[in-house]
């Protein structure tokens, strides 16, 4: 779950399953195995996730911090507050909310709401975000206003991902889309 959330940055998730499958093929898709690797061998085995050099360099920032502070284990982090822990994630090189709160949701099972471009294009087709609002805001709104489960929250964004990729788009496709309504 951590090594697709840094390989999603910026690329389709077809070209991360390569980059996984990779990783699978050579053995290295664990914290110790990309620890010790060296970066520039890590870099070949993502090179089709794109901007392969700087996500190797991000994947060594994040697994250093796991392999070094949390015994290689991330269910070391479990114990720690959700907030508590995108701090921690958020203070590594190269990992931004998008990409903490995905690790947090996805791979540490605890209820906060992700926000990508998916989610903001969702709300803007469907008059409620204008552009103005940051990450933070737009989250925030998912927060306030929905019980946070994990589950809730997990199944809400990939319902919101299949959206944005099927009807959501720019301009949107609302025929056939299963929230278009008459009024």
């Amino acid at each position: 779950m951590v090594v697709g959330a840094v390989l999603t940055q910026s690329t389709s998730w077809k070209n991360v399953e390569k980059a996984i499958q990779n990783l699978k093929q050579n053995d290295a898709l664990d914290i110790r195995s990309i620890y010790t690797m060296e970066q520039d061998r890590l870099a070949e085995l993502i090179r089709s996730s794109g901007f392969y050099n700087i996500k190797a360099n991000r994947l060594k920032n994040i697994v250093n911090v796991l392999h070094d502070i949390f015994d290689a284990n991330i269910a070391n982090l479990q114990d720690i507050d959700t907030y508590d822990m995108r701090e921690i994630f958020l203070g590594i090189s190269g990992i931004g909310r998008e990409t903490a709160d995905s690790i947090i949701l996805y791979a540490l099972n605890k209820p906060i709401f992700v926000i990508d471009a998916y989610t903001k294009r969702f709300l803007e087709n469907h008059g409620l975000y204008h552009g103005r609002d940051d990450y933070d805001d737009v989250q925030r709104f998912f927060m306030e206003n929905l019980p946070h489960d994990t589950y809730l929250f997990n199944e809400f964004h990939a319902l919101i991902v299949c959206l944005g990729q099927r009807f959501c788009k720019r301009p949107p496709v609302c025929q056939g889309c299963p929230l278009a309504y008459e009024l």
